[in-house]
């Protein structure tokens, strides 16, 4: 669900895995950086929902 200027995210690992635990992003430039930078910075294959 996409609240206005905000999301909820969490990555996870195929099979379900839980690599991080769902958190708030706002729409700003800087999260979106740092949240693309958390995810770089992680190994494997992961994807965000």
């Amino acid at each position: 669900m996409v609240q206005k200027g905000k999301s909820m995210v969490a990555i996870m690992r195929p099979l379900g895995k839980i690599v991080s635990t769902p958190f708030e992003i706002k729409h700003t430039t800087s999260d979106i950086n740092s949240l693309v930078e958390l995810i770089n910075s992680i190994e494997g294959e992961s994807g965000i929902v």
